[in-house]
Order: structure tokens, then sequence, then C-alpha cells
């Protein structure tokens, strides 16, 4: 089935989501190792056709790139190199951060597991890919 992957970027963990077949919805799927992503995403891509990368990316206040688009941007160069021929889009994901603690606290999740940065980071990508197709309908 075909998917579009969603990405919250960051150096240590990278947050990832994933479409429905018929990209209405996304959903977190897991926080991966940053030096282990690209490998993540080969395995991923055996098993699911997909058709497109919606990566977050950093920016200020003032519409200029943050300090971590550097870091989005060395990635952004592995991730065409390893998948050429796929798609990638950038989102703005200013404020995903702040939205997915806004979504765990709203969903009834413990004080406890809503510390845990890996569950912020995957709702983070969900949330990034959300807003992207949302735009697309």
């Amino acid at each position: 089935m075909e998917r579009i992957i969603g990405i919250d970027y960051g150096r240590r963990r990278v947050g990832i989501a994933v479409s429905d077949p018929l990209f209405v919805f996304a959903s977190p799927l897991e926080t991966v190792d940053g030096a282990k992503i690209i490998e993540y995403l080969k395995n991923y891509a055996q098993k699911e056709t997909v058709t497109q990368f919606v990566v977050g990316y950093p920016m200020n206040l003032d519409n200029t790139p943050s300090e971590a688009a550097a870091d989005v941007d060395i990635f952004l160069k592995q991730l065409g190199k390893a998948f050429s021929g796929v798609p990638v889009a950038l989102e703005d994901e200013r404020f995903t951060s702040v939205l997915a603690h806004r979504a765990m606290i709203d969903g009834g999740m413990k004080a406890k597991d809503r510390r845990n940065k890996a569950s912020v980071d995957k709702i983070s990508a969900a949330i990034i890919l959300q807003s992207y197709l949302d735009k697309k309908k």
C-alpha cells in the first residue's frame, strides 16, 4: 500500500509518522535513533510503498530557518541520496512539540508518560504530516 512518511528530525531522535493509504490521516509510527534513520526508512520502504516524505523544517518566528535547520539540511541530502526517486516536501514545524504535548494531555496521557521525549517526537511527526495532508485536500 502507498504511504506518505512524516519526519520530525532531530540529531538524537527522529519521530516518524505514516499516512493511511488514502492520504487522509496521519498516525504516529515510531521514534528512531538519529544515526539509524536512513536504515530504518529503507527497511520500512521494503514493506510499504513510500510515495513521498514530509520533513518538518525548523523556522524562527520571523520565517527564517532556525539554528536546527542546518542539521535538517544535512539529513535532507542523505534522504535524497538514499531515496532519489521519492519526492520530499518541507513543512513548517514551529510549535509542533507544544501541540504534541497538548494532544497528549487532551488524550488523557499520564504526566509520567508525557515526559517521554520519544512519544513527543512521533506525535510531532504526525502533526507535521497531518498539516501537510490537510493542505493537500
